[in-house]
């Protein structure tokens, strides 16, 4: 498998195959302007998060995620995906909404659309004073 060097939030290059990460639109237009040869720079993904969003693209090869139906009629993201996706994602909303930054910056779609729709799962039926309190809002 060829691969490609990536410095994730400032971390020592390493290696990544390639046809896992060109999931990212990013990462494939920085590959496609300057090649394999160059290190990839990702400064605004911190290494472990970056480790996530991989564990999500090799998983994302074996089964592909099917279509989330929206709106979400449910409470808990387990019921409209498979156990694995329900498992990624059912983390702490700090952890959630790092992926979800990453997913935005690295243009993945299909790791965007499930990490948001967990994060309306846990949205659904909560009245506005709840929804403060899980996102830390004064």
């Amino acid at each position: 498998a060829k691969v490609a060097m990536v410095s994730a939030g400032g971390s020592e290059p390493f290696e990544v195959d390639i046809e896992i990460i060109t999931m990212s639109v990013l990462v494939k237009s920085m590959i496609d302007d300057s090649g394999t040869e160059e290190v990839i720079p990702l400064p605004d993904v911190e290494k472990s998060v970056f480790e996530k969003v991989l564990e999500f693209c090799l998983h994302y090869k074996e089964e592909p995620l099917q279509e989330i139906e929206k709106p979400l009629k449910t409470n808990n993201i387990k019921d409209v995906v498979s156990q694995w996706y329900g498992e990624f994602v059912s983390i702490e909303i700090e952890q959630l909404y790092e992926i979800i930054l990453a997913a935005n910056y690295l243009d993945i779609k299909p790791l965007l659309e499930v990490s948001c729709a967990a994060v309306a799962a846990m949205m659904k039926g909560k009245s506005i004073e709840e929804v403060r309190e899980l996102f830390n809002i004064e």
